[in-house]
């Protein structure tokens, strides 16, 4: 009978080693990705897409400088569009939400609507549909209302203005019931807009960022607790 070889020690020393390499990957911890921050969706019109501003002086590109200041982690995409309409609106909303899972939604939407005389019901219906999406996607939604002027028609310029609280209330969504409050006085005209006396100036954007803030806050510190 031949007695049994014995293993290369040089080769036996590679495979104890390779072994204990192998124990080693499997129980070392593996490095957590960090999780990707949490998208803030702004859906709006001119008044959200600086219209006739320099590049990122508009009220969004002031947010997202104060954002970094508050140390709140959220990523702003700016989907808004001179001349936007609600319709406009609810038919790219839905491949926005699928596309960047947004966390929170402003929709600034409606004002060129009145402008154009549009029916209130058509508005309200895509307003709604739009909250409705939101609401379905996981997002928090915050509504920055408008008003017209009352030469539209005092009873149009009113039932406009009252769709935002109705739909805010009844559809769940945080709600800023006049985006341009803080720089439409009559006296702040030629102050704060652009010569149409229709699209505020660069002057007028931090007043517009500072109406919205305090309704915006609570949606971000929210959604940056629980993602």
């Amino acid at each position: 009978m031949k007695p049994a070889r014995c293993p290369h020690p040089r080769r036996n020393a590679l495979a104890r080693l390779a072994g204990l390499a192998a124990l080693t990957a499997l129980g070392s911890p593996q490095p957590l990705q960090a999780a990707a921050p949490p998208t803030l969706l702004v859906l709006g019109d001119s008044l959200s897409a600086e219209y006739g501003l320099r590049r990122d002086s508009g009220w969004v590109a002031l947010l997202q400088a104060r954002l970094a200041q508050r140390k709140l982690p959220h990523q702003i995409v700016n989907a808004s569009i001179s001349g936007e309409t609600t319709s406009g609106g609810r038919q790219r909303l839905p491949a926005l939400l699928a596309r960047h899972r947004p966390a929170v939604v402003i929709v600034e939407l409606g004002g060129n609507d009145a402008l154009r005389g549009l029916a209130l019901a058509a508005t309200e219906d895509h307003l709604r549909a739009m909250a409705r999406a939101v609401r379905a996607a996981g997002a928090r939604l915050l509504l920055l209302g408008m008003q017209i002027p009352p030469n539209y028609g005092r009873r149009y310029s009113e039932d406009f203005a009252a769709l935002f609280p109705r739909i805010a209330r009844e559809e769940g969504a945080a709600l800023l019931p006049f985006f341009l409050d803080a720089v439409a006085a009559p006296a702040d005209l030629n102050r704060y807009f652009q010569p149409d006396r229709i699209h505020p100036n660069e002057a007028a954007q931090p007043r517009m960022l500072d109406s919205v803030w305090p309704v915006l806050e609570p949606l971000l510190r929210e959604t940056a607790a629980t993602r």
